[in-house]
């Protein structure tokens, strides 16, 4: 196809006629489709349901331990869910806490804590003249929305296929003691779906902040969300890696089976140093007196070992991984060759990002949803909404049935070259 940058004003001109008569016969089908969050569909959450058997009313709710599940206790989670989770994040079950269903209300709860009380007896956020956190983008924008809320000044940081640019991350973290975290997800990260490289990883954990409470916030939310067997990302464990670079305490790790069994109903996790896991315990126990340990019990009989969660994810590969191939086969087959966007191809998670012309993103947003397709807002991937480029857009392809997505693409592509021509015709 020839670049569309390369055409004369004629043909930019005939081509877009072609087009908006194409939009037209989509805008007549009524369509109401949502591509706006990375939601499990209907059949990824069937795959649970045996769940629901694991325990029952004649059940054993007892722990190997001797535990009682049915009671109070238990501040930091059953042993039995502390091993499944521990094998899951590849950490030691001592270094974990078992939440209740969300590893984002735990990141939430983890910051607000640092606020009020402070990090291992360091001043309170709140008492200091202006607190900053790195924020790695495009990212996750709900890891936004939290800094955003506490007031927390938020520097984006560009991400790269091997994960954050770590010379920007080094010398600011080393500069400036008011930047007291930055946030992460390292593995199939949202929305891109890269993976941090071994050298990133090794960066991270020998950073040298100015901040001696700065935190590593770091969300291996698709830890074991791979799309094929063959062809798998694999990270270095963070916290090994601190430990051994001399920095244990420098990161708090987090997890959940959020998007494994139900988002509502799973359970989360997080890991991290002895010292920090006393520091945290000392807050938790005002608190809770525990959470949730009936949940964390039938995820444990479901599920059995580590080695059930592995099949149990590959049933879940089975039923997405066509979609994200539907995707890229009809960005390949749309957009390839005309030059007006990139787009990435990740071996897991749950996101594909696009990068569009510069200055199109939101306008190919609006245009989708004028025709029944609602995409994530553009903008929404970088700090405060704002996404210096315009440029950006998070595509999710899980949530939608396999022909609403092929439809969905399909118009998504028809926006991506209406919008472009039309720049390219202005400028």
């Amino acid at each position: 196809m020839t670049p569309y940058a390369e055409m004369t004003k004629d043909e930019m001109r005939r081509a877009r006629e072609e087009l908006l008569a194409e939009y037209e016969k989509f805008q007549n089908m009524g369509l109401n489709l949502d591509m706006s969050r990375g939601k499990p569909c209907k059949e990824q959450l069937d795959l649970s349901m045996g769940m629901m058997d694991a325990l029952y009313s004649g059940a054993d709710l007892t722990c190997e331990d001797g535990t009682d599940c049915r009671n109070y206790g238990g501040l930091t989670g059953i042993r039995e869910a502390k091993v499944l989770i521990g094998d899951m994040m590849e950490n030691n079950p001592d270094n974990i806490i078992i939440y209740g269903n969300s590893s984002l209300n735990v990141m939430y709860d983890t910051i607000s804590r640092a606020m009020t009380h402070g990090i291992l007896g360091h001043k309170p956020w709140c008492k200091l003249d202006r607190v900053k956190f790195l924020c790695p983008s495009p990212g996750y924008d709900r890891h936004f929305k939290i800094t955003e809320y506490f007031g927390i000044e938020m520097i984006p940081v560009d991400m790269t296929p091997t994960g954050p640019d770590m010379d920007t991350v080094e010398q600011l973290v080393a500069e400036d003691p008011a930047i007291k975290g930055i946030w992460c997800v390292p593995k199939y990260s949202n929305p891109q779906g890269y993976s941090y490289s071994d050298e990133t990883v090794r960066r991270f954990a020998r950073l040298k902040p100015a901040a001696p409470d700065f935190r590593i916030f770091w969300d291996n939310a698709y830890c074991i969300h791979h799309l094929y067997d063959t062809r798998q990302d694999h990270i270095i464990e963070i916290l090994a890696e601190c430990k051994r670079a001399g920095n244990p305490d420098l990161v708090y790790k987090f997890a959940s089976t959020s998007k494994i069994t139900f988002p509502g109903s799973g359970i989360a996790s997080l890991a991290a140093s002895l010292n920090n896991l006393e520091d945290i315990k000392d807050q938790l126990k005002n608190q809770t007196i525990g959470h949730d340990k009936v949940n964390q019990l039938r995820h444990v009989r479901f599920f059995k070992d580590i080695h059930g969660m592995v099949e149990h994810m590959r049933k879940h590969a089975d039923v997405i991984r066509p979609k994200f191939e539907a995707v890229e086969e009809i960005f390949d087959r749309d957009l390839e060759g005309l030059g007006v966007g990139e787009w990435t191809k990740p071996n897991g998670g749950y996101f594909i990002s696009f990068e569009t012309l510069p200055g199109c993103a939101k306008e190919v947003v609006a245009r989708a949803k004028k025709a029944g397709v609602t995409m994530t807002g553009a903008g929404a991937t970088w700090p405060y909404g704002k996404d210096p480029k315009d440029s950006n857009i998070r595509v999710a392809p899980t949530y939608p049935s396999l022909q609403d997505l092929k439809t969905a693409a399909e118009l998504f592509t028809l926006c991506v070259r209406i919008v472009s021509l039309e720049k390219l015709m202005e400028e």
